[in-house]
C-alpha cells in the first residue's frame, strides 16, 4: 500500500495487502449476511408477537372453542404461534374424544396426554422458526472481532516489514500497514457489535415468546381437562 494525501477508507482498501483485503471482503459479506437476517427476525418475532396477542384476545373472550377451531383453520394460511398450538392441541383431542367413545377402555388421562404431546410437538415447532438464523447472529459476534484481528496482525507485520527495509524509520514506512491494521479492526467491530446486540434482542424475545407460549399450554390443558 502507497502513503498518498488522500487518506479515504476507499484508498485505504484499495491500497491494503491481499490477505487485509481478503479478510475485508469475508467481514463486509458477514456484514450484509447479518444485516439481512436482522431485518427477518425483526419482521418474524413482531409478527408473531402481533398473532399471539389477537389470538389471545379471541380465545380469552369465552367463545366456543369448537368455533374458534373452525375459524383457525378455516383460512388457506397456516395456523401459526399460539394458534398453532391450539389447533394441534384441540384436533388431537376431538381425534381422541372420539376414539375414547369408540373404546371404552381409553382413559380420559390418554386424552389429555395426547393433547399435551401434540401441542409441545407444535411448540417445538414455532420455536424451532423463531430461533432460525440466531446462531448465525451468534457466530458473527463472536468470530468477527477475531478474523478483524487477524487483518490488524498482517498490517502491522507489514509496517515492520517496512521498516526493515529503510536505514531511517520515517512515517511513509510505517502509515500503509498501520492504517490497513485499523481499517481490518474497524470492519471486524462493524460487523460484530450489530450483530451481537440483535441476538441479544432477539434472544431475549424468542424467551418471552415461549414462556407465552407454555403458559398458554398450561392453561389450554386446564380448560380440556375440565371439558372432558
Amino acid at each position: 500500500m502507497s502513503v498518498a494525501n488522500d487518506m479515504s477508507l476507499f484508498t485505504l482498501i484499495s491500497g491494503a495487502s491481499l490477505p487485509v483485503q481478503a479478510v475485508l471482503v469475508i467481514l463486509l459479506i458477514t456484514s450484509l449476511f447479518s444485516w439481512w437476517y436482522i431485518f427477518i427476525k425483526v419482521a418474524t418475532i413482531r409478527h408473531a408477537e402481533t398473532e399471539s396477542e389477537e389470538f389471545e384476545n379471541k380465545f380469552w373472550t369465552g367463545g366456543d372453542l369448537g368455533k374458534l377451531y373452525e375459524s383457525v383453520t378455516a383460512g388457506r394460511r397456516k395456523p401459526q404461534g399460539m394458534a398453532s398450538i391450539f389447533e394441534a392441541g384441540f384436533k388431537e383431542f376431538i381425534r381422541h374424544k372420539q376414539q375414547a367413545g369408540i373404546e371404552a377402555k381409553m382413559d380420559i388421562s390418554d386424552v389429555m396426554e395426547g393433547s399435551r404431546r401434540a401441542m409441545r410437538a407444535a411448540y417445538n415447532r414455532e420455536l424451532d422458526d423463531l430461533d432460525a438464523h440466531l446462531p448465525f447472529l451468534a457466530s458473527v459476534g463472536s468470530v468477527s472481532p477475531y478474523i478483524g484481528l487477524f487483518g490488524t496482525v498482517w498490517g502491522i507485520m507489514n509496517a515492520f516489514r517496512g521498516l526493515s527495509s529503510v536505514a531511517q524509520a520515517t512515517l511513509s514506512q510505517v502509515a500503509p500497514g498501520i492504517a490497513e491494521a485499523l481499517v481490518a479492526t474497524a470492519i471486524g467491530l462493524f460487523a460484530a457489535i450489530p450483530a451481537v446486540i440483535a441476538y441479544n434482542r432477539f434472544a431475549s424475545s424468542v424467551d418471552r415468546l415461549s414462556v407465552r407460549y407454555e403458559s398458554f399450554m398450561e392453561e389450554f390443558t386446564n380448560i380440556l381437562q375440565r371439558k372432558s
